[in-house]
């Protein structure tokens, strides 16, 4: 059986950012507790590419690359920073350029950072409906994190870093799933 490949993509398209480094610990700590591989991108990496893209079949190489990336992994992590009380118009636009097929039963994690408390409910009213217009498996456990939940840009505080774990077992178990079904159906 092939390993198993978490991808995240963090839609901030600011270096340092409190977004990426909340998605590459998820990411890294789920791929150092399952053995599974994980990759991380975010805005930076494919910026002009994706803002000059408005259909998918006319995409350059770097950004064709990035939406097989993110269909053909085992599982994602997600995460926007809010502007205007929703995720980022490039965060989104990216997603727009999947099918909406390809997303359809993959697991899912929710993030978002925000300057204030008064944007927490972006995972639920934002991010949630639109992994489920593709049917993802989108996890119960969805994060959103403020400025005061870092420390140097990495997660430090004691309820972001329960949650971490938290979503973190999910996704294990979610991945376990996965490979048990992989192994059954090769026995069978």
């Amino acid at each position: 059986m092939s390993q198993l490949h978490i991808v995240g993509f963090a839609g901030s398209s600011s270096a340092p950012s409190r977004t990426k480094s909340l998605v590459e610990t998820i990411v890294a700590t789920t791929a150092d507790r399952t053995g599974a591989r994980g990759t991380v991108y975010d805005l930076v990496d494919i910026h002009p590419s994706l803002g000059a893209t408005l259909d998918a079949r006319q995409a350059p190489p770097d950004l064709v690359a990035l939406i097989d990336t993110i269909t053909n992994a085992d599982a994602l992590v997600v995460g926007s920073p809010v502007y205007k009380g929703t995720y980022t118009g490039l965060f989104k636009h990216l997603f727009d350029l999947i099918d909406p097929k390809a997303l359809k039963d993959k697991p899912v994690v929710l993030t978002a950072t925000g300057g204030s408390e008064r944007h927490a409910l972006v995972v639920d009213h934002g991010l949630r409906p639109l992994f489920a217009f593709f049917s993802a498996d989108i996890l119960s456990t969805g994060i959103y994190a403020t400025e005061a939940d870092f420390a140097d840009y990495l997660p430090a505080s004691v309820n972001l870093k329960a949650r971490v774990e938290r979503v973190v077992d999910e996704l294990g178990w979610r991945l376990a799933s996965a490979r048990n079904a992989d192994l059954l159906a090769r026995s069978a």
